[in-house]
């Protein structure tokens, strides 16, 4: 017998509309996966491209972010700015060869518990169809990326700091 599938998936929700989604959502005790992981953040306009790219080299296999609907910011436009990043990440994600699926942005106001919980079942639906993302190599204490992959190149000198 094997085991189905269950994707680990990275939710960066706005403090002010998103996750207060999310507290309606469970306060209205609606249904959405466990293996979403919510990370509360105060504007989804903090969320940098790399924290995105981070969860998935970590080992999640979709990331998304939850904000408030256009135009409604508390902070006027992080979720432009979120937006943007969101963006950006698809489409480095492309340019590498990884499915750009895997990263999503949604708009949520903080009375939409019930598309909250909608946004997850489908989001979660998407990411088990596309099955699992990067998985952390084991660690072990003779072995190193370098060691997995062949030998490592010496570093370049173009890649040193410069005053």
């Amino acid at each position: 017998m094997t085991d189905a599938f269950e994707p680990k998936i990275v939710c960066f929700c706005c403090q002010w509309c998103s996750y207060a989604a999310a507290d309606l959502a469970g306060s209205m005790r609606l249904q959405y996966p466990t293996n979403i992981r919510i990370v509360k953040v105060p504007c989804t306009g903090r969320v940098d491209s790399l924290f995105l790219l981070q969860a998935l080299e970590d080992g999640a296999d979709g990331v998304f972010v939850s904000g408030c609907l256009l135009g409604d910011c508390h902070y006027m436009s992080g979720n432009y700015r979120a937006t943007k990043r969101v963006a950006y990440v698809k489409e480095l994600l492309a340019n590498i060869g990884m499915n750009p699926e895997r990263v999503e942005l949604y708009y949520n106001s903080s009375a939409m518990g019930p598309q909250f919980a909608q946004c997850c079942r489908d989001f979660t639906d998407r990411i088990r169809a596309l099955g699992p993302g990067l998985r952390p190599l084991p660690a072990t204490a003779s072995s190193t990326p370098c060691d997995v992959a062949g030998a490592c190149p010496p570093p370049s000198r173009s890649m040193e700091l410069r005053a």
